[in-house]
């Protein structure tokens, strides 16, 4: 918990918290609890979803917030694929109580460099449309991919988390175009919500660890999970 702050301060953070799984204010760091907080309040004042692309360093780091839905992912990972962006980092914090809001961090690259100003823009401008219902995400994606081609060397596996008490996917694919848009795709499709993620790229592999609920923010039984792992791994391969 974060100190050196008003007392109405930390109790509004901590009530804030409570909507969060409870492993996010043990292991979630203060200024990110903090920054949370915020874009909740931006959320709350305008009532529209939180967009925003900024330069850090050589990449540039995207943020979003809003209401988490199942759709939400695909949705961003789509648009990020139509701009041919790279990306590597994920961070995502979803709250399992209501309002039951979802806090992104994404560090993108184009060409290994930190985005332009236009090209945030419209990156930016893109995700709202989609969000809208005006921007046909997989119109645009048919252009580049093949979406009826399935992922290379798919694994899937399904668990319960000791720690955070969540049902957990594992997602495991060689590094391919599209990889993460058809990953949220085929979670879409199986009406899942995404409340916590930890991705890793190594040697040409790419690591997914997707804590979610299911189906009306529910929690997912063990012997369910398992069918759900399949299943997301038949979709992935493209049977």
């Amino acid at each position: 918990m974060a100190y050196g702050l008003k007392s109405s301060t930390l109790e509004l953070l901590k009530r804030f918290n409570r909507a969060f799984p409870q492993f996010y204010e043990q292991f979630v760091s203060s200024e990110i609890q903090l920054q949370n907080l915020r874009l909740a309040y931006r959320l709350y004042k305008t009532k529209h979803a939180v967009i925003e692309l900024k330069q850090e360093g050589s990449k540039s780091a995207l943020h979003f917030a809003y209401r988490n839905q199942s759709f939400l992912l695909s949705d961003i990972f789509g648009v990020l694929a139509a701009y041919g962006l790279t990306i590597h980092s994920l961070s995502l914090y979803g709250q399992i109580r209501p309002p039951m809001l979802v806090f992104i961090k994404l560090l993108v690259s184009r060409g290994s460099k930190a985005l332009s100003e236009k090209t945030s823009e419209n990156v930016c401008r893109a995700i709202r449309e989609a969000l809208a219902g005006r921007f046909e995400v997989e119109e645009m994606l048919a252009v580049e991919f093949n979406l009826d081609s399935g992922l290379e060397q798919v694994q899937t596996e399904f668990y319960v988390d000791p720690v955070f008490h969540l049902p957990a996917l594992v997602i495991e694919a060689d590094n391919q175009p599209g990889l993460f848009y058809k990953v949220m795709y085929a979670i879409w499709q199986e009406d899942l919500l995404v409340v916590n993620a930890n991705l890793l790229v190594w040697r040409g592999r790419t690591r997914l660890i997707l804590y979610l609920l299911g189906p009306n923010e529910s929690l997912i039984p063990e012997y369910l999970g398992h069918k759900i792992a399949e299943g997301v791994r038949q979709r992935l391969l493209g049977r």
